[in-house]
């Protein structure tokens, strides 16, 4: 079963919107820069919410560039189960977070991550689409050949670029761990689009069944 996250979350109604719809895993950015960015103690209030009411939901924190004390502490107050690191950390700070964290790459970067953590629950590394200057959310697709390769390899989250109208294309040809989407699944720049998330899941769950 392809898992899906639905990252960029801002609003408890998004959230719960979201679980509605199917999604495994919801993401929150704490990128300044970003326009899904989430103040540390908005996130803390939605996922209070969602730890309780589904507490089986896996929540994930993404950031760029940050502190390593910084990260860990969010991960506690927002009781985060994963990080993901979508900047230029090295393969050395991935691993002083003891498989909490993986990072997101550009699959011209895989060779710096030859030794990387495989958990269950948890993919291995993320593929996004290499756009100059940007960290992710781009709306611009990721090479699924190369993501294809990795993902015989290591549990991969294929991101960049994916909408309900490519993503069944994408689950088949990449066969990935999982599927990550933000800008897809969107009315306006960081505000969901309850029908389009629904329409995501939907057609993960048609290609699962065509293969």
């Amino acid at each position: 079963m392809t898992k899906i996250k639905i990252c960029g979350i801002k609003t408890v109604k998004d959230a719960l919107a979201a679980m509605e719809a199917g999604a495994d895993y919801l993401g929150f950015n704490f990128y300044p820069k970003s326009v899904r960015f989430i103040e540390k103690e908005t996130c803390a209030e939605i996922t209070s919410v969602l730890k309780r009411e589904h507490p089986q939901i896996k929540l994930v924190g993404v950031f760029v560039n940050s502190p390593v004390d910084e990260v860990k502490n969010i991960l506690e107050t927002c009781h985060l189960d994963l990080a993901q690191l979508h900047g230029d950390e090295t393969p050395e700070l991935l691993e002083s977070f003891s498989g909490k964290a993986f990072k997101a790459i550009r699959s011209s970067e895989f060779h710096r991550y030859h030794r990387l953590s495989v958990r269950n629950d948890a993919p291995a590394l993320l593929v996004d689409a290499a756009v100059k200057g940007v960290y992710g959310g781009s709306g611009v697709t990721a090479d699924w050949s190369a993501a294809a390769e990795l993902a015989k390899k290591y549990p991969l989250l294929l991101a960049g670029g994916l909408t309900p109208e490519n993503v069944a294309d994408a689950v088949r040809q990449v066969k990935p761990w999982g599927v990550d989407v933000a800008s897809g699944v969107e009315s306006a720049a960081g505000e969901k689009d309850a029908s389009k998330m629904k329409a995501f899941v939907k057609e993960v769950k048609r290609a699962e069944i065509r293969d």
